[in-house]
């Protein structure tokens, strides 16, 4: 039986999570559909442009996605700390970008006069929403609903397009967290979808190379890279963007080669400072979602979260000594 969400997603164990949405009976949300021959291309831009508009609007940071055929990848970041900076006005705005709110929330925005009943009324729904804000519930609900939508209304049709709920894993260390990464912004190159990751469109790693490319600063749709931890840290990836685009490279190069000894001896700066083996890394990142189950990270800090998450007994500890020695 599924974990509750509630029993899967703390703050106190981590911020990073990796969320994964499948089409019931998978079928297919995008792409040349071989069996029907109806080409539902076009909808990975829908994905895509609702992905960048939730990044906007809520306090939870997209640090890498990916739009498939039948399902989708997102590594977020739930950053309580800016909702909670937001004043009641801004809580307000961001909120009413997506949904309607209520007479009283609207004519609050507008800057109308409310009485105090009327003034605690909406300072209570608004906290509510704060809280959504940054939830990942409401994130992936606040993308998956329209789709669904769209695609029902263009296929003349009514039900599920998505299965019952998303899946989770959180990523309680660096290592976990890049690992996801690669795996995600790779997706399409291990389906072979496309020859490089650059080439790898409805992809975050498309994104951020064509940002470099045309030297411009890091894309304000994805949570940047800020470079390796120290004090004082500011808000972003723990990664070099340099090196982590080095990391992806070599890692598409070697999910490519025939033979696993045509691979590169000069590994990236990064890999050797994450610690992570060569045959290790490349079990991550092809096989992520199948050898990593509620968590993912090390040994540490999977007992960690799992008595911060109420867990009898810690699970994926064999998977975590295996690969996050």
């Amino acid at each position: 039986m599924p974990k509750p969400r509630k029993m899967q997603v703390s703050l106190d164990a981590t911020p990073y999570y990796h969320c994964t949405s499948r089409c019931v009976r998978r079928a297919f949300l995008c792409g040349f559909d071989t069996v029907t021959n109806k080409d539902y291309e076009h909808r990975r831009q829908w994905v895509e442009d609702r992905i960048h508009l939730l990044a906007e609007v809520f306090c939870v940071d997209v640090c890498a996605y990916a739009v498939m055929s039948n399902h989708l990848h997102l590594v977020l970041h739930i950053n309580q700390q800016k909702a909670c900076a937001l004043s009641d006005l801004e809580v307000c705005q961001r909120w009413h970008r997506l949904y309607k709110g209520t007479l009283l929330t609207q004519q609050f925005e507008q800057g109308k006069a409310l009485t105090q009943a009327e003034l605690e009324a909406v300072k209570a729904r608004i906290e509510v929403w704060r809280a959504q804000l940054h939830d990942i519930s409401w994130f992936m609900r606040a993308l998956n609903e329209p789709i669904a939508r769209m695609a029902n209304t263009e296929d003349n049709c009514t039900g599920s397009f998505w299965e019952s709920r998303f899946t989770s894993q959180a990523l309680l260390d660096e290592k976990a967290l890049a690992a996801c990464m690669a795996y995600v912004d790779l997706n399409p190159v291990r389906a072979k979808m496309a020859a490089t990751p650059e080439d790898s469109e409805h992809t975050s790693i498309r994104l951020r190379v064509a940002q470099v490319k045309n030297k411009k600063q890091q894309p304000t749709a994805l949570y940047p890279f800020v470079g390796n931890p120290r004090q004082p840290m500011p808000e972003g990836l723990p990664f070099k963007l340099a090196d982590y685009l080095e990391l992806v490279d070599w890692t598409g190069r070697a999910m490519r080669a025939d033979k696993r000894g045509a691979i590169n001896t000069s590994l990236p700066p990064i890999l050797s400072r994450l610690a992570i083996p060569t045959a290790e890394w490349l079990t991550l990142t092809t096989q992520f979602e199948q050898r990593v189950s509620t968590f993912a990270g090390s040994e540490r800090a999977i007992r960690l979260a799992a008595e911060v998450l109420g867990y009898k007994k810690p699970p994926c500890v064999g998977q975590a000594k295996q690969l996050f020695a």
